[in-house]
Order: C-alpha cells, then structure tokens, then sequence
C-alpha cells in the first residue's frame, strides 16, 4: 500500500515538473513538420542522459531540430562538420602558445557545450571519432595535462548518411554502442511536405524563444531516475535482452542464425533508463511493457550483429527486434 501511495505521489509530482515538456514539443513541433519519432527521441535522449545516433538521407531536418531544441532551452549549441582531415584537436580543443604571457594556454573546442552535432560522424577517421566518444562517456575532456568537466546537460546527436558509403570510416561497434539511441529518420508524408514547401517558399519560419532552462532539465532528470520500475518490468526488458542473444531459449530458433552477437549489459541499462523517459514524457511514475516497446527498436537496432546469411536475406536487425518483442512474454 506505502509503495502505491509513493507512486501516486510521484505521479503527482511528475505531472508538476513535466510541464515543460509539452512547451518543448509544442516549440519542435512549430518548426519541424512531422518528424513526431524524431522530437520524441530527443526527449528521451535529453532526460535520461543519453546520446542519439540518427540516420537518414540529407534534408530531414536532423540539424534543425537539435538547433531548435537547444534555442528552447537556452543553452549553448556547437555544430561540427565531419571530415575526412579533421584532427581530434579541432573537436576538443587544444594547447596554443602565448607570446604575450609567454606559456600555453587551452583553447576549447566546439565539444564545451550543452548540444552537439556531430554532422556526418563517419566521414572523420577514427582518431576523431574515439576523441568525442571519450568526451560523451566520460563527460570530460583531458588537453595537455589538465582535464575539464563538460556542461552539464551534455548531450551530442550525431548524424550519418546511410546511402552514400564513399570516403566514409564505418564507426565500430564498441563505439555505436556507446550512442543510446540509434534513430533511423524517414521522408514526411506528402501533407507533410506539402506544408514544408509553404512554409519554405513564404520564408515565415517560427522563430523561437526559450521556454525552459539547463537547470529545470537536470532537475527532471532526478526526478525521471524515481520512476518506479517493477520486478515484472526488470524482468520482461531482461527477457528482450537475453532473447537477442540466445534466441532459441525464446522459441526463436529461425533467429539464431540471423545474429552474430546480441545486446550487451549497456542494452539492458538504456533500455530500462529510456523507458524510464518514456513514462515521464507520458506523465506517468511507473513504466509499463508499452514504454519498453516503444523504444525497443531505437535501443536494440545498433547492438544486434547481423550474420552474412541474414544480410544475403535482406534481414534486418528492425525486423529481428520485431520478432523478440513480439515473441518474448509481456508482464
């Protein structure tokens, strides 16, 4: 009864502190047409401290929507376009010589800031690539012998073209598996892109003023970390996990041979903290198996390792995700 009345007053508390959600999707959704998975993705990825890796053809608003939220939170935004000759220093920042002081001094790079887009993270080797991973894990960043805590929100979102694999460094998987979140982003509907061009052609594109700020953010974070998330809960994302690894323990035997390895303990972790989100941005103090199916294929797609027969099948991990949910028991 005690645990009842705790998650009723938790809710209550949720439904206090969330309001600023709504204002955030409300300011998203007056600039991005559509793109609903995307904002939502955001969101989780913001209040559960989590990076987002997304993947879509150039054009479907991904910059623009990282920019939009920064600008609603009052928060610094940095931008960094990926290159084959980028140098890890241009991301983190380095040690440049003073004549007038006569010593090194540290010149920060565009990574000290609370949003960071990491435009085309594969067209930069892999040198680049470990410099901001290490950055996003640790949140901290080490130039010459002094090390800097990164702001606090820190969030990076991190974008690769899924089409055109020329001059590009495949990222590998210890590394993707650090990203919570792999979105994958699809065209709008016509009505969308309909709207679009209006919007467009007539150069009246919202401008948008801050409607909450980084404090509020790290304040809901702690809260989101009390959703109250029960042994059934623990238990069926557990199941999801264990099932991508060992599939014919779940009935899944024509699996087995789809999938070279499965998720890993981090799975397991951000699949209970992004269902954790899930539940907050839906105003609830507990989670529920919709919340851990909803965002199932953003948290699995990047951690499950397709065989060579099920690539030759045109198999993909969405569709192996799919059958764990569909297959493993809901609580």
């Amino acid at each position: 009864m005690a645990e009842s009345i705790d998650i009723r007053e938790l809710t209550m508390r949720i439904e206090q502190q969330s309001g600023f959600v709504m204002n955030l999707t409300t300011g998203m959704d007056r600039v991005i047409v559509g793109q609903k998975h995307l904002v939502d993705s955001l969101l989780i990825g913001l209040l559960s401290d989590g990076h987002i890796l997304l993947e879509g053809v150039p054009g479907l608003a991904k910059t623009l929507a990282i920019k939009t939220l920064a600008q609603l939170i009052s928060a610094d935004f940095s931008r960094i376009q990926f290159t084959p000759d980028l140098l890890p220093a241009d991301v983190i920042g380095t040690m440049i010589y003073s004549q007038k002081d006569e010593r090194f001094q540290v010149k920060r790079g565009p990574v000290f800031a609370n949003f960071v887009l990491a435009d085309e993270i594969n067209r930069a080797p892999a040198k680049v690539q470990s410099a901001l991973l290490e950055a996003m894990q640790e949140h901290q960043v080490t130039i010459g012998e002094k090390t800097f805590a990164l702001p606090n929100p820190f969030l990076v979102m991190a974008t690769q073209n899924p089409i055109e694999q020329e001059g590009t460094y495949q990222l590998p998987e210890a590394q993707v598996d650090r990203f919570m979140l792999k979105v994958i982003i699809d065209y709008p509907t016509l009505d969308e892109e309909k709207l679009i061009i209006r919007e467009n052609l007539a150069e009246t594109l919202p401008e948008v003023t801050p409607v909450t700020t980084a404090e509020e953010i790290v304040k809901a974070r702690s809260v989101v970390r009390e959703v109250y998330l029960g042994d059934k809960i623990e238990q069926y994302i557990a199941d999801i996990v264990f099932a991508s690894r060992y599939p014919d323990r779940y009935g899944l035997p024509e699996v087995k041979d789809m999938i070279t390895f499965g998720g890993s303990p981090r799975a397991s972790i951000n699949l209970a903290r992004a269902a954790r989100a899930y539940a907050f941005i839906k105003r609830r103090g507990y989670v529920v198996p919709e919340d851990v199916r909803a965002v199932a294929h953003d948290v699995l797609r990047h951690r499950i390792g397709l065989s060579y027969e099920a690539e030759a099948s045109n198999i993909t991990s969405d569709e192996i995700v799919s059958k764990i949910i569909n297959k493993v028991e809901v609580p």
